[in-house]
């Protein structure tokens, strides 16, 4: 494609009167504008349309537009003309009028790369996200009164390089409102609100975010978005969505992670080999719930397919998760557009190949876990208790056999229900030994065994009654002695050094398996040094070292994807809007200095998560204004540069959360059991079992927090799923947000939401007594953080008075309380309570 001259002529600095003295030089001068600009789509990690960029004679061969250089010619050269015009490369970040001088001219003066073109290519990958971060230096600015933590440099100085002011600050009421929501999930309470607003002290606000980072409110916040990240859920999925039984100690273990930052490094470490850790205790075990999250099928029509499913679930979820890279996508097949193979996916795969899953046949199992040496010692003393018990009930059995012999045969039961004349099979049931059993002769024993004591006992002769009144005590003794159960977790294992092989799948299919493999990561990014493959006693270690080579300082992406991630969850939308996808085909970073700043600031800090939402929450950034700016909204239409704050909808959670803190209700008790709020018969109906797997809690319990809710992937609680709850089948790296008739019909005619209209009401008239104006004014301030303005305050009397008048007209009775619970459901139900702001 030729760009005529005029078109040339329009780019400031393109006009140059001649060529330098020397011309640029392809290793110093060219090649860093190529690989800062070009070489992510066409070089080592993919060739789009066929083309790689990485030497001379690439360009030369050029890709299916034909050859991007005519050396000597650059007016006639693609690789020049489509950085001219700006269609080239793709995406906001275009080269400078000087960079592209460098190119002009280099191709001008003949082209001419180095004399061995091998040296021109990159050491592992020129894609930005495969090489190591370097913390680059604080950008100085002009407006250095805004700057308040080095983020807002970075951020000031990407708008003012494009002509953008610095945004206004929000309101106090906005940013109270603001930093609850985010950082705890809950609105302010009105004391809370009160004392923000009198404190004018300089460090007000810095001390408000340090008091919500140290509430436990923040770990249930926080460790929600990471539940979305790693696909969680408690039931398996598929048409019987079986439970999965102890899920729910990941969440709790995620929350307490999150609360007492846990630095990120060891977090990562343990949810991927806490059983391998030498402190491995009952937590770290746990933490590798995370490997078990997936979709499970308990009745597979091809096992062999089944177990590679479950394998390949675990290498997405932990390379979308950690990593930032679609490796799942190379499972049939070397991957389309990213640089990994598919014999790197099972090098991957290698590292988990040796788990097994704790089962019964197909029934799903949990498993003990703690200490290693506690665990013996329990297997132990149980193993000593068995042996003990085992030999006094087989002497208890034998007599009452005897015994039972001579009741059958005189048929001298006393109980109608226990006439041995007529329950040969019972009899029967109880004379077959424990462990030989059928189904229901278990179920006979567990029927009639009390009563059956008492028969036998009552059939006895004097010394056999005093043996067995022995034998009992004897048993009970040991049974009350024996030592207390471990925790249980819903957990792989692993139980020997020694791992199977792991072979290419051709095209994925476990029935035609291809060349053997061992365990290994992408060659496209670092191999850092993290020493070999260390087997325990009881597993291989391969999960542990691809933890060390995760944490490892120079791997180029867990920090990345982490710092990104918070960053999405702060403003919306992240830094890199593909927060799975790092790869070639994802977005390039929006600020990659911002990006490379935090995640190496994130390394130094000891991997302190707070301690990046520090500098986040502390920024003039963050407190940014959400008003619109004409001149901005030009400039950056999609807001990609943080010119204001982005206004958008709470999540479900949120939602449900706040409405029962308004309502007055809210049980902020943590951890435990899931639990289970009432659901319609509607929704309970359209599973394949109806009701099946959901139980049922008390007021109380429901209403604790959302994060608390059992999470059954064939039933979604509705005021959740409408508002755009996560899809658990897979890492959810952003959630929808949609507006629909549904949601608004949920919320104004569902149970729920009226409910909580109904108790809102109840407090306001505790509160603000019977007085419309004050329930209007402390309505406003509990559900929306702000005063009410005058004209408000009349909006909501004369709205409290005519559905007063109506109600009376068409119902008898309470036409007063009525019309308040319609006012609350209208405050529950405002764009306001909806929006952060």
């Amino acid at each position: 494609m030729r760009i005529a001259g005029p078109i040339l002529a329009v780019w400031a600095g393109l006009t140059a009167p001649a060529l330098p003295a020397a011309a640029p030089d392809f290793q110093k001068d060219v090649f860093p504008v190529l690989e800062k600009y070009c070489l992510g789509c066409h070089g080592a990690a993919a060739q789009t349309a066929g083309l790689d960029l990485r030497t001379v004679s690439g360009m030369l061969k050029g890709g299916s537009k034909g050859p991007a250089l005519v050396p000597g010619k650059s007016t006639d050269s693609l690789l020049y003309t489509r950085i001219a015009d700006q269609t080239m490369p793709f995406g906001p970040k275009k080269l400078n009028a000087e960079e592209a001088r460098v190119i002009r001219d280099w191709i001008d003066a003949g082209a001419k790369g180095p004399a061995a073109e091998a040296a021109a290519k990159p050491a592992v990958s020129s894609h930005w996200a495969f090489r190591s971060p370097l913390k680059p230096a604080v950008p100085a600015v002009r407006n250095q009164r805004w700057v308040r933590t080095p983020v807002d440099a970075f951020v000031l100085a990407a708008l003012e390089r494009k002509g953008i002011p610095a945004p206004a600050e929000a309101s106090r009421e906005q940013l109270l409102r603001r930093v609850y929501l985010d950082v705890i999930g809950l609105p302010p309470s009105p004391p809370e609100r009160s004392a923000f607003l009198e404190d004018r002290s300089a460090d007000a606000w810095n001390r408000l975010t340090e008091d919500l980072l140290l509430r436990p409110q923040y770990g249930e916040r926080w460790g929600r978005h990471w539940l979305d990240v790693v696909r969680y859920a408690e039931s398996n999925g598929y048409e019987r969505d079986g439970t999965k039984p102890h899920a729910w100690r990941y969440r709790d273990y995620v929350i307490d992670a999150f609360n007492r930052d846990k630095p990120f490094d060891r977090f990562v470490t343990e949810q991927l080999a806490g059983d391998e850790l030498p402190d491995t205790d009952a937590q770290t075990q746990i933490a590798t719930t995370f490997l078990r999250l997936g979709t499970w099928d308990d009745e597979p029509a091809e096992p062999a397919m089944d177990r590679y499913d479950q394998l390949d679930d675990i290498v997405g979820a932990t390379s979308a998760a950690f990593l930032g890279i679609t490796l799942r996508c190379a499972r049939c097949h070397d991957h389309k557009f990213e640089p990994f193979k598919q014999s790197e996916y099972y090098r991957f795969l290698a590292v988990f190949e040796p788990l097994k899953r704790p089962q019964k046949e197909r029934e799903d199992l949990d498993w003990f876990v703690g200490k290693p040496a506690e665990l013996a010692r329990y297997r132990e003393l149980t193993a000593k208790a068995d042996s003990e018990v085992g030999a006094l009930k087989k002497e208890q059995d034998e007599l009452r056999r005897a015994v039972l012999k001579r009741m059958f045969e005189s048929g001298s039961s006393s109980s109608a229900e226990l006439s041995w004349t007529h329950h040969a099979e019972t009899v029967l049931a109880f004379e077959t030994p424990a462990e030989k059993r059928t189904k229901r002769q278990k179920e006979l024993v567990e029927k009639f065994n009390e009563r059956l004591d008492r028969e036998i006992l009552a059939s006895a002769g004097s010394e056999e009654r005093a043996k067995l009144v022995a034998l009992k005590s004897q048993i009970d003794r040991i049974n009350a002695g024996r030592p207390k159960e471990p925790l249980r977790a819903y957990v792989w294992y692993e139980d020997a050094p020694q791992a199977p092989p792991t072979h290419v799948l051709r095209r994925g299919d476990p029935s035609q398996p291809g060349e053997e493999v061992q365990p290994g990561v992408p060659a496209v990014l670092p191999a850092l040094d993290i020493g070999p493959i260390q087997p325990t006693g009881h597993s291989t270690g391969r999960r542990l070292w691809l933890a060390r080579w995760m944490t490892h300082p120079r791997n180029p992406l867990l920090a990345r994807v982490l710092v990104n991630r918070l960053w999405q969850w702060h403003f919306g939308e992240g830094l890199v809007a593909t927060e799975n996808d790092f790869g070639v085909m994802g977005q390039r970073p929006s600020n990659p200095e911002l990006l490379d700043y935090l995640a190496t600031e994130l390394v130094e800090s000891g991997w302190s998560i707070k301690h990046l939402q520090r500098l986040i929450l502390n920024s003039s950034t963050y407190r940014a204004s959400s008003s619109w700016n004409a001149v901005a909204g030009k400039l950056d239409p999609d807001n990609t540069l943080f010119w204001r704050w982005k206004p958008r909808r709470l999540d479900a959670e949120t939602v449900r959360d706040s409405m029962l803190q308004v309502s007055g209700e809210l049980n902020l008790e943590m951890s435990g059991k899931s639990i289970y709020p009432k659901l319609p018969r509607e929704v309970l109906e359209g599973q394949s079992r109806p009701g099946d797997g959901w139980g049922e809690s008390d007021s109380r319990q429901a209403a604790r927090r959302s994060v608390y809710i059992f999470s059954k992937r064939s039933l979604a609680v509705p005021e959740l799923e409408v508002l755009d709850a996560p899809d658990t089948t897979s890492s959810c790296e952003q959630r929808d947000v949609s507006t629909t008739g549904p949601q608004a019909l949920t919320f104004l005619n569902g149970d729920f939401t009226r409910e909580r209209a109904k108790r809102f009401a109840e407090r306001l008239r505790r509160e603000a007594g019977e007085d419309p104006a004050r329930q209007a004014a402390l309505a406003f301030e509990i559900a929306l953080g702000r005063a009410a303005t005058r004209e408000e305050v009349a909006a909501a009397r004369e709205f409290l008075a005519k559905q007063e008048k109506q109600i009376e007209q068409d119902t008898a009775g309470n036409a007063k309380e009525k019309s308040l619970e319609a006012f609350c459901l209208v405050m529950l139900n405002s764009n306001e309570f909806f929006f952060t702001e």
